[in-house]
This record gives structure tokens, C-alpha cells and sequence, in this order.
């Protein structure tokens, strides 16, 4: 436990990612790291029943996701984030499997179209990526832009897929 969240592994085909569960959802996912950093392994019976709910929820998505299949989100709590990054991470959710936006579209369905470079700080500052596709948002022209798990894990999400870049 770090911070009052609840750290768990979700061991995948591709490494061993960490989710961080508060009291309200699934607060945070991280990639594996190279040599994948240890979790330490909680009591499941100090656990409280909905955030073993939420991670099996957590894991079941993230591991249809990595498989390019859609999926249904556990709770997100994105608590302490601005208004602005929680707009730009609701207009992500709403880009289907298999389907990109650039920096600039996000931007005008949020209303703001002069904010693309704001838009791009909010992906990069997504708490919760995979699940929360910020994968599919790309730079003008199709260009692959940044991505905080780095880009060849973008390739990656984005080939799974379908998208070639």
C-alpha cells in the first residue's frame, strides 16, 4: 500500500503491469518496467472485496485491450486531476478500438481547438494508459506524437489493433 492505494499485479503476455486502486477505483496503471519492479504481494483478505472486484475488472480489460479487443473499464479515480485532463481523458475514452484522433481533434471536441499542445500534457499525464487509450491520439498527419509508456509500446498498441503508422 503506498499512499492509501493498493498496489496489484497484472501479469500479461508482454510483462508484469502495476494497478493502484484508492477507495473511489483504478487510480493509476503502470508498464512493466525492464526487469519489472517487484509489487509487494498483499493478503487478499486484507484486500476489500470491491477493489478485488475492480482488479479482476482491471485485468480482464487490460488483457482484452492488449489483444485489440474492446473492453469494459473498472471504476477511474481521477481525483486531484484538473478539469481540463479529465475532459481530454473522456474525450479518449470515446475513440473506438481501431480508431485514431489527432492532438487538434481532441482539442476542438473539447471545445478549445487552440489547446493542442495542452491536449498532448494530458495524454502524457494520463494515470491510466491502455485502458484509457491515449495510444490512439496522434500528432497532425498521422504522426505517432509521444506516448508515456514510449512509443515502441504505442507502435505496438496501435498494430494490435490494426492501425499501421
Amino acid at each position: 500500500m503506498k499512499n492509501n492505494f493498493v498496489e496489484l499485479p497484472i501479469s500479461t503476455r508482454d510483462g508484469k503491469f502495476i494497478a493502484h486502486y484508492s477507495e473511489k477505483g483504478l487510480a493509476e496503471l503502470n508498464f512493466p518496467a525492464n526487469g519489472s519492479r517487484a509489487c509487494k504481494s498483499a493478503d487478499s483478505a486484507q484486500i476489500p472485496a470491491k477493489i478485488r472486484r475492480w482488479h479482476r475488472a482491471t485485468e480482464s480489460a487490460l488483457k482484452n485491450i492488449l489483444a485489440g479487443k474492446k473492453s469494459k473499464l473498472p471504476p477511474l479515480d481521477w481525483t486531484g486531476k484538473t478539469d481540463f485532463q479529465k475532459s481530454v481523458w473522456r474525450q479518449m475514452l470515446k475513440i473506438s478500438t481501431g480508431k485514431t484522433k489527432s492532438y487538434g481533434e481532441i482539442a476542438s471536441a473539447i471545445g478549445n481547438p487552440k489547446a493542442v499542445r495542452a491536449v498532448g500534457g494530458a495524454c502524457g499525464a494520463n494515470p491510466v494508459p491502455v485502458l484509457v487509450p491515449c495510444h490512439r491520439v496522434l500528432a497532425a498527419n498521422k504522426k505517432l506524437g509521444g506516448f508515456s509508456g514510449g512509443l515502441d509500446w504505442k507502435r505496438k498498441l496501435l498494430t494490435t489493433e490494426g492501425i499501421i503508422i
